[in-house]
């Protein structure tokens, strides 16, 4: 009778362990640098209303003039002041609707190249800093992605409906205002959902981390 030998097991060798996932910033960092960035552009939303209403000024102070000077025309009702006075004052209402068209224009615009200078540059926005977030897999593609789809859902809706609001067409700005509000929700409850990804991180295919250190 012959006996086979029999090897002994070979216990199995060292699995290295799983590379570690990205820390996940809490929710209240996220809420931190949204709320610091959005100070940020009230606060150039504030420098540009400003600059327009000087600007509207303007425009208000010729109307008030004509109307000095045609007054008592415009009461007894002769001549053509009273003509005068409605073409100036639609004029000068076209004249200021097209000043705070731009103003929101500038507004969109400047939103705008601060993510994206500030995600390009720094793969973080001021707030982010603050809070101790930066976004991962930040190109400069991504940035220009992220900063568009940010950008729209915080001020370009908003802005637009506010435009077609001041040239009269007060329907589509009613409609414009609810479509703003649903894009603005879209873009932030992902972000709070488990996992992190804000509608702008998804289409960008970025995601925001906590620093390393912080």
């Amino acid at each position: 009778m012959t006996f086979t030998p029999v090897s002994a097991p070979v216990p199995p060798g060292p699995t290295a362990p799983p590379a570690p996932a990205p820390p996940r910033p809490v929710t209240l960092r996220r809420v931190l640098a949204w709320t610091a960035d959005f100070a940020l552009v009230l606060l150039l939303a504030w420098l540009l209303g400003g600059l327009t209403l000087r600007r509207a000024l303007v425009h208000f102070a010729d109307a008030a003039d004509l109307v000095r000077s045609d007054g008592w025309e415009l009461l007894t009702g002769r001549g053509d002041a009273v003509d005068r006075i409605e073409h100036l004052l639609w004029t000068t209402w076209r004249r200021v609707a097209l000043l705070v068209i731009q103003a929101f224009a500038l507004l969109v615009a400047g939103t705008f190249l601060y993510h994206w200078i500030s995600l390009a540059l720094f793969r973080r926005t001021p707030g982010k800093a603050l809070a101790g977030l930066e976004v991962a897999s930040c190109t400069r593609r991504a940035a220009a992605v992220r900063a568009a789809v940010s950008t729209t859902a915080d001020v370009a809706c908003f802005a637009l409906a506010c435009c077609l609001l001041v040239s009269g067409a007060f329907a589509a700005a009613f409609a414009v205002w609810l479509i703003s509000v649903i894009v603005f929700w879209s873009n932030v409850l992902p972000a709070l959902t488990a996992s992190r990804r804000s509608m702008a991180d998804r289409l960008a295919g970025t995601t925001v981390v906590r620093r390393s250190g912080r």
